[in-house]
């Protein structure tokens, strides 16, 4: 009796990496506007990354006196959530502030959805509510580069970020009141001046830490003698 011959499970498509197997996406952070992992070119680094590595470590280390190297605090990630109230009467709305969130971070957002229905509101089930972004490695050290050197200078009277966005477990959050502070906002196209919340998450076991982890990163935070003179005023 003829042996049958068994057919091998085809592989994965894609375009071949080392040895013939299918190469994997780059760790770009995430997923660009077309949907696709960036490409980004052997060996680059972030700016801000590499002065993290070289100098806010070694200052963190002097600060805290950590014996191990794995005790210095991190930055993981950073959200960015955008609330969209008025999507129940417009839907268009959504499309705006997605292709709006996608010119700020690089990144493709994600819609958040109504989980049940509130009639009070005129909101069912499945409606969308929100867009949010999650970015990390690449982009985020990106995004946060371009938010202190671009975004916080734009501010109306700006004076430094207030240090009250402390969660007690080394996360900070701040929000923002208008989304014509990043410069890829074209002030022209603009359908509706938005606000947005955005949250640092840090490995920081206390607020201490993280608020001298953000600070040395070059987050400008208000200085406490301004703080004291407003108040006294």
């Amino acid at each position: 009796m003829a042996d049958k011959a068994k057919s091998k499970p085809q592989a994965a498509q894609g375009k071949p990496g080392k040895g013939g197997a299918p190469a994997k996406p780059g760790k770009g952070g995430g997923l660009n506007v077309a949907g696709e992992r960036p490409k980004l070119p052997n060996g680059y680094e972030p700016r801000l990354h590499k002065h993290y590595k070289d100098n806010v470590v070694a200052g963190l280390k002097k600060t805290f006196s950590y014996e191990n190297p794995m005790e210095v605090p991190r930055l993981m990630k950073i959200t960015i959530n955008v609330g969209c109230g008025d999507a129940t009467q417009n839907p268009r709305v959504v499309e705006s502030i997605v292709k709006e969130m996608a010119l700020i971070t690089g990144q493709k957002p994600t819609v958040a959805k109504a989980r049940k229905s509130v009639s009070n509101f005129k909101l069912r089930e499945g409606m969308p509510v929100g867009v949010f972004v999650t970015m990390r490695r690449t982009i985020m050290w990106e995004f946060l580069d371009r938010f202190i050197s671009l975004a916080t200078p734009r501010i109306r009277d700006f004076r430094g970020l207030p240090d009250r966005g402390f969660d007690g477990r080394g996360n900070f959050s701040l929000g923002l009141r208008e989304q014509i502070l990043f410069p890829e906002i074209d002030l022209d196209q603009v359908e509706k001046i938005r606000g947005m919340d955005i949250t640092f998450v840090t490995t920081a076991k206390s607020d201490k830490e993280a608020y001298e982890l953000l600070k040395q990163l070059g987050l400008p935070f208000r200085k406490r003698e301004d703080k004291k003179v407003a108040a006294a005023a």
